[in-house]
């Protein structure tokens, strides 16, 4: 494509000088198209090291490209890393409350059973002797009909 645009603009400058000058052509116009093709050779060879600097400068980008990109891909697998640790804290402590507490329960339980137990045996034992005072008073009863000392023993304690 630059070859083109500089064959043209050297064929419209060449046609621009014949056109100004109905001179025939000379040794000094060779001559000075022989300079400006070399000019033209220069700047396509520059052109050509201004293409492959860009071509480098693109490649570098790619490289930098690449590189944020791995740098991106790095800090979010350190993100992921991040939350899953925090994940495992929060489930651990989860489990170390519900465990605490699972045993303050189960502790209680086991403390206030053998309270239950005594308890129910002490009432049992104070329903047997609650009946057993109710048969001895109405025992006393019928042998304070026969005898007045017990009938006056038991007045006094207001059992009769």
């Amino acid at each position: 494509m630059k070859n083109i645009v500089l064959t043209s603009i050297a064929f419209i400058a060449v046609n621009w000088v014949f056109a100004q000058q109905n001179v025939p052509f000379t040794l000094e116009d060779r001559d000075r198209l022989i300079k400006i093709e070399q000019r033209l050779n220069e700047m396509e060879k520059r052109f050509e090291q201004i293409d492959k600097r860009f071509e480098q400068i693109d490649k570098r980008f790619e490289q930098i490209d690449k590189r944020f990109e791995e740098l991106r891909n790095d800090m979010n697998a350190r993100f992921e890393q991040q939350m899953n640790f925090l994940w495992i804290l929060t489930t651990i402590f989860i489990t170390i409350t519900a465990a605490a507490l699972g045993f303050a329960w189960w502790d209680r339980r086991t403390m206030i059973r053998p309270f239950e137990t005594k308890t129910k045996a002490m009432e049992e034992k104070i329903e047997l002797n609650h009946q057993e005072i109710k048969n001895l008073v109405g025992t006393f009863r019928e042998l304070a009909k026969s005898d007045n000392r017990v009938a006056e023993a038991l007045k006094q304690f207001n059992l009769l």
